[in-house]
């Protein structure tokens, strides 16, 4: 049987992440065999993967990263099982090399096959989830390319948002990083009317209708007030039409507008979440 030294068990445990005695039991088992003691360590996570499976991942860390002029930025949730796990601090910074990684992939799945520090993501998911001993998924992967990306992490990591400006600018960075922030707190359902789904609006539709039916108004009068109830629901549910939450007298487009220019606007924004 061969030696394990305290420096072998540390080089595992800073390669993996593991536990010391978790490290050094895979050694032993390895019998000093450094690969083959990250792939006991791997199985072990496969078997607590399988184990925890139909587990709910509503936990975890949501994450942005722009690059470094600006133009590109991704949004990611690790997703895990329990507050507590979310919340510390090794967890954190997983879920933040992830997102520096997530930057430079085309989607999801060239993320998931990506490699890291030797081993593909997904890898890297079943092994802490048999160090953690908690289910841990990409429960979201988000990217927006623009002439401007600015970003927004809502505290505790539970809401990151991104948001493409059509221009850059002195203020593009403030500007961006507020609308950003308007995503994350009021939850816009698309960017403007066109992004909205037509069954969503024939839904709001019918609604204000039986609504109005309810109120005695008569049949001939419906499709035009129901227009106008439709126009509300635009402001209150598409980003550029809301109340800019800063200064609720003007709307998030005229706020771009005034800050950046008459022909910039905001050309897409992504928001994920816990849960």
């Amino acid at each position: 049987m061969a030696k394990i030294t305290a420096a072998e068990v540390n080089k595992l445990r800073k390669s993996t992440g593991a536990g010391m005695m978790d490290c050094k039991k895979a050694l032993v088992e390895a019998d000093g065999d450094f690969d083959k003691a990250i792939e006991v360590l791997r199985k072990k996570g496969q078997k607590v993967a399988a184990k925890r499976a139909d587990r709910a991942s509503t936990e975890g860390a949501a994450i942005t990263k722009v690059n470094a002029d600006n133009t590109a930025g991704v949004a990611i949730v690790l997703g895990c099982e329990t507050d507590f796990v979310g919340k510390n601090d090794s967890f954190v910074k997983l879920a933040n090399d992830f997102a520096n990684l997530a930057l430079n992939c085309a989607d999801k799945d060239a993320f998931l096959a990506a490699d890291f520090n030797g081993m593909t993501v997904s890898d890297k998911l079943i092994e802490q989830t048999g160090v953690i001993g908690e289910k841990l998924e990409i429960t979201a992967f988000e990217k927006i390319d623009a002439p401007f990306v600015g970003s927004y992490i809502h505290a505790g990591n539970k809401i990151a948002t991104l948001v493409g400006l059509s221009a850059n600018g002195d203020t593009a960075a403030v500007v961006a990083k507020d609308v950003a922030m308007q995503a994350a707190a009021m939850n816009p359902i698309a960017l403007n009317e066109d992004g909205v789904d037509a069954s969503v609006i024939e839904k709001e539709i019918e609604i204000a209708k039986d609504q109005l039916r309810a109120e005695g108004k008569p049949e001939a009068m419906l499709d035009n007030i129901a227009k106008g109830k439709l126009k509300r629901f635009f402001k209150d549910n598409t980003l550029v039409n809301q109340a800019f939450i800063k200064d609720s007298k003007k709307s998030v487009a005229q706020y771009v507008k005034e800050s950046l220019g008459n022909d910039v606007e905001v050309t897409a924004f992504k928001r994920v979440a816990l849960g």
